[in-house]
């Protein structure tokens, strides 16, 4: 480990972090793709309580919990499948050796490497099982929503109880998926320090474009 190795190592923590911060509770939050679909999600809830057949919220919901089920199980497979190449050092440092442009890698810089990617998906792994129990406390509220041709307190209340909790799921899916974003950068330092700190920028730079820049923030925001 180069002092080169802890500088981009901590640019590395910076740009994730700063993000995170910067999308979930920056000045500019309002402006992402992030809210703007907290908005449908209220339109959604409110439309659900007068809505006669909810077959159709039943299976929107059910497409909703599938997906995180399908990374929380991923990030598993990811933890225990690193696991294994953490065990495969020796083989690891010398498949390395072979490729062209990486950097000489000892023993104790190959784990400080593996055990990152497995720091970041374990990491993945609380996000999704997080937000897939919460996406299991709305279905108890969906299923305990009235049907109401005009809404009561009652029924209103329990459609912001949805929409608070769907929005407090959708942020963890959101972070656990930006946790993959960064495993691959984080797959780059293998290669090159200055590989992963440009990687690291470029996974930051594309978070930021599709969630404040691009065609679907276009289209969600009315095209404005």
């Amino acid at each position: 480990m180069t002092l080169f190795d802890y500088i981009v190592l901590i640019w590395f923590m910076a740009c994730w972090a700063g993000f995170t911060y910067y999308a979930d509770y920056g000045s500019r939050h309002e402006k992402s793709v992030s809210f703007l679909i907290e908005k449908y999600r209220h339109v959604w809830m409110h439309n659900m309580l007068s809505r006669e057949l909810r077959m159709v919220d039943t299976m929107v919901h059910s497409n909703l919990l599938q997906g995180v089920a399908f990374f929380a199980s991923t990030s598993l497979l990811l933890v225990g499948g690193l696991v294994t190449v953490l065990g495969a050092t020796d083989q690891g440092v010398a498949m390395l050796g072979h490729l062209p442009f990486a950097v000489p890698t000892s023993r104790a810089a190959w784990e400080v490497k593996v055990l990152l990617l497995i720091v970041v998906f374990i990491y993945s792994f609380f996000k999704f099982a997080w937000s897939f129990r919460l996406f299991n406390y709305c279905s108890i509220l969906l299923g305990a929503a009235p049907l109401e041709t005009e809404p009561s307190e009652q029924g209103k209340k329990i459609a912001g109880q949805l929409v608070d909790l769907q929005n407090l799921a959708g942020r963890h899916f959101n972070r656990g998926v930006r946790a993959y974003f960064f495993a691959i950068a984080g797959l780059a330092w293998f290669v090159h320090p200055a590989a992963f700190a440009v990687a690291t920028t470029w996974v930051t730079y594309v978070l930021h474009r599709r969630e404040f820049r691009s065609l679907s923030h276009r289209i969600l925001s009315g095209g404005s």
